[in-house]
């Protein structure tokens, strides 16, 4: 079993095939070629109290299953540790002989990265040039390397909890993406910068909507930090005013705060996989799209990794 370290992880999880792999992941998880339940969340108490969350994740295809295991813990900066923790086990599906352990919070951020890119693909009416990002923390930061890398994005606009953490977030871009534009939004800015926007990303756990309920008609929203009911990045409004687009239904139905708060009318919300197979057919309104993560798009992080590692472990 070879075991890869987020360096090695990352490198094995280029965007332009991950994007492609969810695709087919979305499709086969639609007709059910893939098997994927919800996750499993479970509360870790660590004997003083509630600390902290694991999340079960397991996937099967016909090729490969996974089982990706992470631990959430919100507290661990002051132990000097990261609060996402985990790795993805994958195995041949026809022997169930262990083929790689890739690290869990790199196939997580990666392949979210990649499902908005999927996400814009396939609903943004244009190729985006300028794009706005609400949040500074690591899932923020993929998304930004990866717009960079899939779309050639030009702009970045960056928002933060306070403008010291999006100054600070702006500056480390510039560093790692020297020709790109990136404007560090000050209190108030964020509506006006959204409204004209390509696209917006919402990328944190709020408990309160931080996307401007108006934008402009061409501008895809897009949600994806928010994944507890508790949670919500989404205004109702703008839920209301345009076409409901999720990764997942069944996983939105129980953790999209957003849409549950706005009571959104399910019959009339789309998978991603099912908008890609009926490719073709746009409505006159720009969607809103809502991730929440789902197994069957690690188990496409996996396929993705056993073609790009440096020794493919599955002939």
């Amino acid at each position: 079993m070879q075991i890869f370290d987020p360096a090695q992880t990352a490198r094995a999880l280029p965007y332009a095939a991950l994007v492609d792999a969810l695709a087919r992941a979305a499709a086969e998880l639609a007709n059910g070629t893939i098997h994927a339940p919800e996750r499993l969340a479970l509360g870790i108490d660590a004997g003083g109290g509630a600390v902290g969350t694991l999340l079960c994740m397991p996937a099967v295809g016909p090729d490969l299953g996974i089982t990706k295991l992470v631990t959430v813990h919100a507290g661990n900066a002051r132990h000097g540790l990261p609060a996402i923790q985990g790795e993805v086990v994958v195995f041949d599906a026809a022997t169930g002989r262990r083929l790689a352990l890739l690290d869990g919070p790199t196939v997580t951020q990666r392949r979210t990265a990649a499902m908005t890119l999927l996400g814009i693909r396939t609903l943004a009416p244009r190729r985006p040039h300028t794009v706005v990002l609400i949040g500074t923390g690591a899932q923020a930061a993929a998304h930004a390397d990866a717009l960079v890398d899939f779309f050639g994005v030009a702009r970045l606009c960056i928002a933060g909890s306070s403008p010291a953490k999006a100054a600070q977030f702006a500056a480390a871009l510039r560093v790692r993406h020297p020709g790109l534009a990136v404007t560090a939004l000050a209190e108030g800015e964020l509506a006006p910068h959204a409204a004209q926007a390509d696209v917006v990303i919402a990328l944190t756990t709020a408990r309160e909507p931080v996307i401007p309920a108006h934008l402009a008609p061409h501008t895809l929203a897009i949600g994806v930090g928010a994944f507890r009911p508790e949670m919500a990045e989404f205004p109702p409004e703008l839920l209301h005013a345009r076409p409901v687009v999720v990764d997942d239904v069944a996983g939105a139905r129980h953790e999209a705060g957003d849409l549950l708060r706005a009571g959104i009318d399910w019959d009339q919300v789309r998978s991603i996989g099912a908008v890609l197979a009926d490719a073709g057919a746009r409505g006159p309104l720009t969607p809103v799209f809502k991730t929440v993560g789902q197994a069957a798009w690690d188990l496409a992080a996996a396929r993705v990794s056993r073609n790009y590692s440096c020794t493919p472990y599955l002939a």
